[in-house]
């Protein structure tokens, strides 16, 4: 039998080398309202999901991988790409591709200020609705 999980991914861990800086970062670029609490063996800001046992993740206290030389997670797009790249930009991130479109959407690379490599993602009903 194949393993067929309902969402192979299940959580996201981005390493941050200081933790308020990206919190900050990542609160500009997503328009999110991130919190450092600290649950478990360090301080945490959580990405928000729908409902609990979503598929999501979090920002942690740890040690880079260089320069876009690690896994690459995508990420949900707020608004536009385009709208989402500019806040990349003057938040102090690197667009490293423009977007790329494919069957179900479009999505573009960027290096966070630790050098991250991430993604965004926006499907198609995403961009009809505006959202």
């Amino acid at each position: 039998m194949t393993f067929s999980p309902p969402n192979f991914t299940v959580w996201a861990e981005v390493p941050v080398s200081d933790l308020e800086k990206a919190v900050a970062f990542y609160n500009h670029v997503f328009n999110l309202d991130l919190q450092i609490v600290e649950i478990g063996p360090n301080p945490s800001a959580f990405f928000p999901s729908e409902n609990d046992g979503s598929v999501s993740g979090h920002l942690y206290p740890g040690k880079p991988a260089a320069d876009g030389s690690g896994p690459t997670v995508h990420f949900a797009c707020p608004d536009t790409l385009e709208e989402t790249m500019a806040r990349v930009t003057a938040a102090g991130g690197t667009v490293t591709h423009e977007p790329i479109p494919i069957e179900f959407g479009r999505f573009f690379y960027f290096l966070d200020p630790d050098g991250n490599s991430l993604g965004v993602f926006q499907f198609h009903a995403q961009e009809q609705s505006g959202a």
